[in-house]
């Protein structure tokens, strides 16, 4: 069967349920992650246990309830996962008299460590409700417990609003976050009233976390062991901090490397590249979401748009589209774009987009869904290929052939992003159990010539039925994070396999794959053109409304072919690697003088490698039709190459 990209759309019947939907080279030595062995995120519960925690509940009190959520989130959390606990208003009453002392009443029990669960029970057990409530105070001593860099989670439960502030909770948020982009705080509101519910989503809303809802024990006992789940492995950008400008005679010049910057709603942001004659330029721009809760799928569309501005910045027409449904799933949203201008003869001084030169890349998050941070970091792929003085093979090769693999499993532990996937050093079974929620990254090294096949399976965990349900969902992409291909179907407890017909695959890595013909059996090759991390990205969406967020076992089963060639030969070195992955030392992107802004026509007219005009807008997932207010089935759109 040819590698036609197929693109239908099925209705599957449902209840009430949510969308379906849902690289880079290493860092430079001093930004990488330790990509071989990705940690979990340190996460630090906080738990309320001031005096209205002893109202009643079905549990016994709201205490007890409060106390049965973390022992099930203890029970299920991975064993190299890192969390702690704190805990205030178990030392004093709520009485007047007793409000200085109790507003100071804020405990760790227990550092984030690597999880010993006999010690976070025991914990747990002993905690007696009966003081105030120093919230904000509690968020800044539980986030000087965490790890001073890194990724870093806070999951805070409540009943109520802070009842000793100052510090406002909101404002020590505001404040944790201005201290770096990898601290997100979770607050779930137990049974709260209006304006404990608006602090509380302030202070998630603040570091770019999420906001949860639990009107009852039952509720928070589901709720709270999602939330910290998810938190564990939340996606963390890093990269070399570089600023983008406003426009392009003002944008901050970037060699081969990876950024971290940040971007607003519908900001256009530039960034700019010097590209010698012949040269290929990468570019790549990834946004996360945050995982949020009960956002309507008509409100939950995000796109990330690219252009390319050449000399004077002059517009080059180019135009890359990519957008998610089901953002609040927590997905990673990538547009990237293999820029060859340089590569073609500029014939004049009105031939802007040609020949070497410095060329203008500008990203603006164009659709925004609802809930999201103002903004958001973004990181930044930057690659320069040398011109080649022989291509090496031309034709492209027929897709990888998966092979079932044999021999024993081998367990990894996925990464929460692109930069910390999980290296998968060849062929074979790896195993790993992914939470309710979570979106994780492995990562295959493919040398020219070599290629790779593999499927996803998702094994049963004892759930079933809809209160079991959830959507999975696999996606390969390129060096530059582009998707080369995906599959995803629903899971309900039993076991699935994900591409449900055959695997997803490459074929063998070759320079003239980026030349394929336009045949549609060929045209998808063209992604498959460059050496180095292909990434294998799995998602186990959370389970709807009352589901029992049932941890699910899950293998990759990978094929990766022997046959190496010996590649392209440059005509000049690239000792540092084209994306700046073997550089030592330290980076500082080059600010340039403001200048005037170029008249630029917002035509999106065209992404293309020829000049042939077309447009190449992808659409990750897609949106779910509500009939009055129930949702009665999911659509879903399935990108396959046959």
């Amino acid at each position: 069967m040819s590698r036609i990209t197929q693109r239908f759309i099925r209705l599957t019947a449902a209840t009430t349920a949510g969308l379906l939907g849902l690289a880079v080279a290493a860092l430079p030595a001093q930004a990488q992650q330790r990509p071989d062995n990705p940690q979990y995120a340190p996460t630090m519960l906080i738990l309320d246990a001031s005096g209205s925690m002893q109202r009643p509940d079905p549990a016994g009190t709201m205490m007890d309830a409060a106390k049965n959520a973390v022992r099930n989130f203890v029970g299920t959390a991975p064993a190299e996962s890192e969390v702690g606990l704190t805990v205030y208003g178990t030392s004093t009453g709520n009485a007047e008299a007793e409000k200085t002392s109790g507003c100071r009443d804020v405990r760790v029990l227990h550092k984030p460590e690597t999880l010993d669960r006999s010690a976070l029970t025991s914990a747990v057990d002993g905690i007696k409700a009966s003081g105030w409530t120093p919230m904000g105070t509690a968020l800044r001593q539980a986030a000087e417990t965490l790890p001073t860099s890194g990724p870093r989670s806070i999951v805070l439960v409540s009943d109520g609003d802070d009842t000793c502030s100052p510090p406002e909770p909101c404002e020590v948020a505001r404040e944790l976050k201005k201290q770096g982009l990898d601290l997100i705080v979770h607050t779930i509101g137990f049974a709260v009233d209006a304006k404990a519910r608006a602090q509380l989503t302030c202070m998630a809303q603040a570091t770019g976390g999420t906001y949860s809802d639990a009107a009852d024990g039952p509720t928070l006992e589901r709720t709270l062991p999602r939330i910290s789940s998810a938190a564990l492995r939340n996606y963390h950008a890093v990269g070399i901090p570089i600023t983008g400008a406003p426009t392009y005679g003002a944008a901050p010049v970037a060699t081969p490397g990876q950024y971290l910057d940040t971007i607003g709603q519908r900001e256009k942001r530039y960034w700019a590249v010097d590209i010698p004659a012949g040269a290929t330029a990468y570019f790549s721009g990834t946004l996360s979401f945050p995982r949020l809760r009960d956002i309507s799928p008509t409100d939950d569309l995000n796109s990330l748009e690219m252009r390319v501005y050449g000399a004077d910045g002059a517009d080059c027409h180019l135009f890359k589209f990519q957008a998610s449904t089901s953002s609040s799933d927590g997905v990673a949203l990538t547009v990237a774009n293999a820029f060859d201008g340089a590569t073609k003869e500029s014939k004049g001084s009105f031939d802007n987009c040609k020949g070497g030169g410095r060329y203008y890349f500008q990203l603006t998050w164009e659709k925004v869904s609802a809930g999201v941070p103002e903004r958001l970091p973004i990181e930044l792929i930057v690659g320069i290929e040398p011109a080649v003085t022989d291509a090496g093979p031309v034709a492209v090769a027929p897709p990888t052939t998966f092979v079932e693999p044999s021999g024993a499993d081998t367990p990894v532990s996925g990464g929460s992003s692109f930069t910390v996937a999980a290296t998968l050093p060849g062929s074979g079974r790896y195993t790993d159990t992914l939470q309710p929620g979570e979106f994780v990254f492995y990562r295959v090294r493919l040398d020219w010539g070599q290629g790779l096949a593999y499927r996803v399976r998702f094994g049963a965990n004892g759930g079933r039925g809809l209160d079991n349900l959830s959507n999975i969902r696999t996606t390969l992409y390129s060096p530059i994070r582009e998707e080369i291909d995906s599959d995803f179907a629903s899971y309900t407890g039993t076991e699935g396999l994900l591409p449900t017909n055959k695997a997803i695959a490459t074929v063998p890595i070759r320079y003239n794959n980026r030349k394929a013909e336009q045949k549609a059996e060929q045209l998808e090759s063209r992604r498959e053109a460059v050496a180095g991390w292909y990434y294998i990205a799995v998602k186990l969406g959370s389970t709807f409304g009352k589901g029992e967020n049932r941890p699910v076992p899950v293998q990759v089963e990978l094929t990766v072919t022997d046959t190496e060639e010996s590649g392209p030969k440059y005509a000049s070195t690239i000792g540092d690697g084209v994306f700046g992955e073997n550089s030592t030392g330290v980076k500082t992107p080059t600010s340039r003088a403001p200048g005037a802004a170029p008249a630029m026509a917002e035509s999106r007219a065209s992404e293309s490698n020829s000049s042939t005009g077309l447009i190449v807008i992808t659409v990750i997932g897609v949106g779910v039709i509500g009939v009055a207010g129930v949702l009665i089935g999911w659509l879903v759109a399935r990108r396959r190459r046959g």
